[in-house]
């Protein structure tokens, strides 16, 4: 190697190590920070070994950021979005579930006695239905990713005759005068 040529090296590794330190500086999240500071040692020659002693993650992990780093630059470090694990219903089968839960009571379905529909009951649906389980947290996100929410139902006399309530109310209001 000519000596011009390791002069432009050391310049442009100046260079990427003042990109990397300002870089470091604007961020304020914990882990593009780590990953900067796996370059920034990197650009100053340090090993993969060393590097994962000083900063903690394994050494794949910062022989993949180095990776990263010299085929796409800096860009390169942010993360993507994580996929999450895949779901187990199709989304027919989860559209089929959102009407059943919408239009039909769980005794209408085959659980006798049952008029309100709660995680539990859901989840032995799907059990019995598709053949796939779900934990309760699980079936709270899929009612949650079909834009249903669980509440407990209120009860309500229908055949309460209201002249008779507005007479509790006012001598109720009365009792708690009194005391």
């Amino acid at each position: 190697m000519s000596k011009l040529t390791k002069l432009f090296e050391q310049d442009n590794n100046n260079s990427q190590i003042q990109e990397i330190k300002k870089t470091m500086k604007q961020t304020k999240e914990k882990r593009m920070y780590l990953r900067y500071l796996v370059i920034y040692y990197h650009l100053k020659e340090y090993t993969i070994v060393d590097i994962s002693k000083i900063v903690d993650p394994c050494e794949h992990t910062v022989g993949s950021y180095i990776k990263k780093y010299n085929s796409q630059g800096i860009e390169g470090l942010v993360p993507g979005c994580s996929p999450g694990a895949p779901r187990k219903l199709t989304q027919e089968q989860e559209q089929l579930l959102k009407e059943i839960i919408i239009t039909k009571t769980p005794d209408e379905v085959g659980f006798p006695s049952r008029k309100n529909w709660d995680l539990n009951i859901a989840r032995q649906w799907i059990q019995k239905k598709f053949g796939v389980e779900y934990s309760l947290r699980g079936m709270l996100e899929v009612l949650h990713h079909l834009n249903l929410s669980y509440t407990r139902p209120t009860y309500t006399l229908a055949k309460a005759d209201p002249e008779k309530q507005e007479i509790f109310k006012q001598e109720f209001e009365l009792l708690k005068k009194a005391d």
